[in-house]
């Protein structure tokens, strides 16, 4: 199994990025996939889901209306648009990719990639 995350960069506050995660090793359209994220000395939290299909996302308050999640089963990868970004937004970026759930929390996840930091900075 791999999660490959890759996308994160250096932006400035206000900028955009879209983070991609290309999986392989497992039946990626049976899984429901999250993106996590944590920054510096903090635990790591929920940013964004979304089911199996597709159809229903969700996302954490702290991003709503500036973040959006999508997927692409028949080329086994899952994306985070990112805009009007915030220093806040600085962290390493997760995904992984979820059975059975909670969906919302990392216990609830089967497989995880390694990270992708986004810096947002001026």
């Amino acid at each position: 199994v791999q999660l490959q995350a890759s996308g994160g960069g250096l932006v400035q506050p206000g900028g955009s990025l879209r983070l991609s995660c290309a999986a392989s090793g497992f039946t990626f359209r049976n899984f429901a996939m999250s993106w996590f994220r944590q920054a510096p000395g903090e635990e790591r939290e929920f940013v964004a889901t979304i089911s199996s299909s597709g159809v229903i996302t969700y996302y954490a308050d702290s991003v709503k209306g500036r973040f959006t999640i999508s997927r692409d089963n028949a080329e086994n990868i899952v994306y985070l648009q990112m805009n009007s970004l915030k220093p806040e937004d600085t962290a390493n970026y997760y995904c992984a990719a979820g059975n059975r759930g909670p969906f919302l929390r990392d216990y609830g996840m089967d497989y995880w990639g390694k990270g992708t930091l986004v810096t947002v900075s001026s």
